[in-house]
């Protein structure tokens, strides 16, 4: 444990939370306000997530889908356009917004503003046995090296059910499967540099379509496989 993630970690978590709470007032303002105008719509997303030393706790967000999505049989698969979005919460998932409620966990002690993306219990047991001992090592973050890699994975999904895929095995055996490299890199070269590149990545691929903008940023990160990019995937031939 280096000084960064034992103190200095902690004071970068709060600051950076204050700044965002004051985003968080104007942004709950707006939601509120269509809550009024179309009813029926809950502004917060509460669910149970896995996190630091696989202690489970519960993550806010603001809510993006339609009541009741999350009960769903594909509830943790997500594509593109998916009918369960709400026209809101499409522009809320887009622009990453959804995720401000976070500092709620962050002032908690529950998450940091960068590490592994806390996962569901059905998500995080996709995972191989070695993978899950070790990636809440360190707090599960607002933004991580996954997040930014698969910031497209809702495209991804949508190409795999185009092409007759099985999307649920695609998850598994292909996404999560390269996930685990990616937080097991990022426990590797935890450390003030790492998380300030992430979090300044984090924003500027909101508004850039430059796919290898993060392996640029870190030349020691694990190549993405051709089967987890749009082209290697349209191009892919089922057996």
């Amino acid at each position: 444990m280096n000084y960064y993630t034992s103190f200095f970690r902690r004071t970068f978590d709060l600051v950076f939370a204050v700044i965002c709470f004051l985003l968080f007032i104007p942004s709950l303002a707006v939601l509120i306000g269509v809550k009024i105008v179309n009813g029926g719509q809950n502004i917060f997303f509460v669910q149970p997530r896995v996190g630091y030393k696989n202690k489970i706790f519960l993550i806010y967000k603001f809510a993006t889908m339609v009541e009741g999505s999350h009960k769903t049989q594909s509830a943790f698969i997500t594509t593109a356009h998916d009918y369960r979005i709400t026209s809101i919460g499409a522009i809320l998932r887009k622009t990453k917004i959804d995720e401000l409620p976070q500092i709620i966990n962050i002032f908690r002690n529950e998450m940091s503003v960068v590490g592994p993306r806390p996962l569901m219990k059905e998500s995080f047991y996709s995972y191989p046995r070695e993978i899950q001992n070790i990636i809440y090592n360190t707090k599960p973050g607002i933004t991580g090296i996954g997040s930014l890699i698969f910031r497209d994975e809702e495209r991804l999904m949508t190409i795999c059910k185009e092409k007759g895929m099985d999307p649920l095995d695609y998850y598994k055996n292909h996404i999560y499967a390269f996930k685990g490299d990616l937080e097991t890199w990022y426990l590797q070269n935890v450390g003030f540099k790492t998380d300030i590149k992430i979090l300044i990545l984090t924003f500027w691929v909101v508004f850039s379509r430059d796919n290898n903008l993060v392996q640029k940023a870190f030349s020691n990160l694990p190549k993405v496989p051709l089967l987890l990019t749009e082209d290697g995937l349209r191009e892919h031939k089922l057996n």
